[in-house]
């Protein structure tokens, strides 16, 4: 049997005592987790004495063959035998936090684990060793996690970056990297952060999300998913638009789910998250410069490759340089279909960004030139926000329907008007439809989904 401990079997293990029963949950919020010892404003200098000198005793090789349960079981064990050497009076329940503190140091996240096991936290936020923001239904609030000194969040910082291939310290100070459950990681370093190293964690969701579970959100509507999943099946090119943090990517996955098993969908992304449950498809992500400055692989490259590998749909996680240019020629070329998300306050302001991210690109091509590729490209646009409940909902669906003149003509299906705030802080409003006939209508007809649409926005 492996040893862990080499001063164990000189006493007896300490049985764990019985957990004292947690406080209910109250209907609104779950219950907090348990804080670990490190989340104490003022540690006990006993307390950390007894961590360091239980670090000291663990042999490493044996720990990383062991599992995390018999790893936390011997662990307990080693901190009850310390503490009685070392006359410190410890309960079974102090023994448990601190041996699951250990534990987590060790093979994990350090004090960021219990924050990333809780499935209500969508995003973790760390302004320093002594600052952890969540964020729990659309609301920031300050947690009760706390780094032991700026050393420890350092030592985090390195193991996130080490365990995503990438490196981050004063001389490289910027790095994203991705966690094992494909959570998307954040890294600014001093000097260039100047309260301790910002860690940004955008919580990779376990469960995949689609239109039924967006509906129970009050995301949108029957009437609003319908047409939308008619927009998938008739093959349109859809702009995903929205602000930070409002649900662009979840939108996506659930308009994913739509995608026929057949087709072959190569995904472009700079740090992988979308979600497909299709069995053809081709994901690529970029890769950042080495240390050299060599080795960069862009989007945009990324973009033209994808091209050879006969996609029937592209879909661009997010397009914010140079590369909307050949996601316009993509979407113009025959792959139908395709999806892509794109920040901006509304769908007119969209365009104008995918104009602007064009010209980025030294193309020299006059605005009516590019108008025309967008219009020849775009079907859909479909707005969501983050509204000041909280909640995040599709707030305008518009359809691109060609140029007057210079200008780009839209036509808003849908577009949601907030009526009034309830008694629990939500806010409500409906959706107000644009019956008129689509500028897809040829495209509808040609799929056999022009009475689909109609009867969706009709509410039948």
């Amino acid at each position: 049997m492996t040893q862990v401990l080499p001063s164990f079997g000189r006493r007896p293990s300490i049985v764990p005592t019985p957990a004292e029963p947690e406080p209910p949950a109250q209907a609104t919020e779950p219950a907090p987790s348990t804080p670990s010892l490190s989340t104490q404003e003022v540690p006990d200098k006993a307390i950390m004495e007894l961590r360091q000198i239980c670090l000291s005793r663990l042999d490493p090789s044996a720990v990383a063959a062991l599992p995390v349960e018999r790893l936390a079981v011997d662990v307990e064990r080693l901190i009850a035998e310390t503490a009685n050497d070392r006359r410190i009076q410890l309960n079974g329940r102090e023994q448990r936090r601190l041996a699951h503190e250990l534990v987590d140091d060790i093979v994990g996240l350090g004090p960021l684990e219990p924050l990333l096991e809780d499935e209500s936290i969508s995003e973790i936020m760390i302004n320093g060793p002594n600052k952890v923001f969540i964020e729990r239904r659309g609301k920031v609030v300050l947690s009760h996690v706390r780094f032991r000194d700026t050393g420890h969040l350092v030592n985090v910082c390195h193991r996130i970056a080490a365990g995503a291939g990438r490196r981050v310290d004063e001389s490289s100070p910027m790095c994203d990297a991705r966690l094992k459950d494909g959570s998307r990681v954040n890294i600014v370093f001093p000097p260039l952060a100047l309260d301790g190293p910002y860690c940004t964690i955008r919580k990779f969701g376990k469960k995949s999300i689609n239109f039924a579970k967006l509906i129970e959100w009050k995301a949108l509507t029957v009437q609003v998913a319908n047409v939308l999943e008619i927009a998938s099946s008739a093959r349109l090119n859809v702009i995903i638009s929205g602000g930070t943090g409002s649900g662009k990517t979840t939108m996506m996955n659930a308009m994913s789910q739509l995608i026929d098993a057949g087709e072959r969908v190569v995904t472009v992304e700079d740090t992988a998250e979308l979600q497909l449950q299709q069995p053809h498809v081709v994901r690529l992500e970029t890769r950042p410069p080495s240390l050299e400055g060599r080795g960069e692989v862009t989007q945009r490259d990324l973009m033209k490759n994808a091209l050879r590998m006969r996609p029937d749909r592209i879909i661009i996680g997010e397009v914010r340089g140079a590369e909307a240019f050949d996601m316009l020629q993509a979407m113009n070329t025959g792959h139908d279909g395709s999806m892509s998300t794109i920040h901006a306050n509304n769908t007119r302001d969209a365009l104008t960004r995918i104009e602007n991210m064009v010209q980025m690109g030294n193309m020299g091509l006059p605005s009516k030139a590019i108008r025309t590729q967008i219009v020849g490209a775009v079907d859909l646009i479909v707005q969501v926000e983050r509204q000041r409940d909280g909640g995040r909902r599709v707030t305008q669906v518009t359809e691109v329907c060609g140029m007057d003149g210079d200008v780009v003509t839209l036509n808003d299906v849908f577009r949601f008007e907030v009526e009034g705030e309830g008694p629990d802080g939500r806010l409500f409003g409906s959706y107000q439809v644009n019956r008129l006939p689509p500028a897809c209508q040829a495209r509808l007809a040609y799929f056999g989904l022009e009475r689909a649409w109609k009867a969706a926005l009709d509410g039948a």
